[in-house]
């Protein structure tokens, strides 16, 4: 992880998921820079209705593609989201939740905190 990221709240970016690895660097956080053309910034927690809609966008996240270390998504895998396919779910209303710590800050150029705090994921929603 890039220590100098930050996430929505301006604190050091939290890791997304190592299980399955996720982040364009494959580092486990949302982590962005240049060459990340696709800007996957937004920790979001994969729902069967978004996986759904993204497919139905024309972004597969379902299907693995080994070349590319992606594994094929499922509900309840958390992903580093590229915020613009995450802006186009919110605004059809398919927007899936946002583990906040993880989502790093940039994303906040693209989408606002309002729109990211309606659909924060709060720890407590985790079963036991």
């Amino acid at each position: 992880m890039n220590k100098e990221s930050k996430n929505v709240f301006g604190e050091p970016l939290e890791t997304c998921s190592s299980e399955p690895i996720t982040g364009f660097y494959r580092n486990g956080c949302c982590d962005s820079g240049p060459d990340d053309m696709g800007r996957h910034m937004v920790c979001a927690i994969m729902t069967d209705e978004f996986l759904s809609f993204s497919k139905q966008m024309g972004n597969d996240l379902s299907t693995p593609v080994p070349q590319y270390r992606f594994p094929g998504l499922k509900a309840g895998d958390r992903w580093c989201l590229c915020v613009l396919r995450w802006k186009e779910a919110y605004d059809a209303g398919m927007a899936p939740k946002v583990v906040l710590q993880a989502t790093n800050e940039l994303a906040l150029r693209y989408v606002t905190i309002e729109q990211l705090l309606e659909h924060a994921f709060i720890d407590s929603e985790e079963p036991s």
